[in-house]
């Protein structure tokens, strides 16, 4: 081949720093929005603690929808990966609920961002990241197909739509009783993926 085939060359020194400036910037945001959320994380202070000028940082992302976008694409992919690991012998059921406490372990160690429900900059910014869109269509459609299976062998209620299963499954990892069991300090870590798991997957009625 020869050295300008891009396949071969490697980045240079300048496309090194700058994505490893822009990962530094993702890493940041992740951590605010998983912190303080989307209305409270402002773009100020993502420059600040990169330790860079807003204007540099509007360079990578230009707006803080943006910014957000790119952390939510950055969680997808995590998600793709573990889900894709999950072992093929595992039954559905219990994929899911796997998948389930991957979201309360992420949410708990304060690297899951969070979103509001209703925005609809950010919305935009989300639809238009084909990285976010092409990682949830692709969780989606994988998580879809266990719960249709779990629906067929009987362990989980074939009367529900599957959409609405896997709504309320993807809401665990933005669920407010994980942060309020947390402030509460009465609760390991532990202790709090496991309320939320059964509630989740054996309901409220008593056994």
């Amino acid at each position: 081949m020869n050295s300008r085939d891009p396949v071969s060359a490697k980045p240079s020194f300048k496309e090194q720093m700058l994505a490893a400036r822009e990962e530094a910037i993702i890493q940041t945001v992740n951590r605010l929005l998983a912190e303080k959320g989307f209305d409270a994380m402002t773009v100020d202070e993502v420059a600040a603690d990169v330790g860079i000028a807003k204007a540099s940082l509007y360079k990578h992302f230009p707006s803080k929808e943006d910014l957000a976008a790119a952390a939510m694409a950055r969680a997808m992919e995590r998600a793709c990966d573990f889900v894709a690991a999950l072992p093929e012998d595992v039954a559905p059921r219990d994929k899911l609920k796997s998948v389930v406490r991957w979201t309360l372990e992420m949410q708990l160690a304060g690297q899951m961002p969070s979103l509001p429900s209703q925005n609809s900059s950010l919305r935009a910014a989300l639809m238009g990241n084909v990285s976010y869109m092409d990682g949830l269509m692709r969780v989606s459609d994988q998580l879809g197909a266990w719960i249709e299976s779990a629906q067929a062998q009987g362990t989980l209620n074939a009367a529900l739509p599957p959409v609405a299963v896997l709504y309320t499954l993807f809401a665990r990892a933005c669920d407010p009783v994980v942060e309020f069991l947390k402030a509460g300090g009465q609760h390991s870590d532990e202790e709090i993926i496991g309320f939320v798991l059964s509630t989740c997957f054996d309901g409220l009625n008593s056994r």
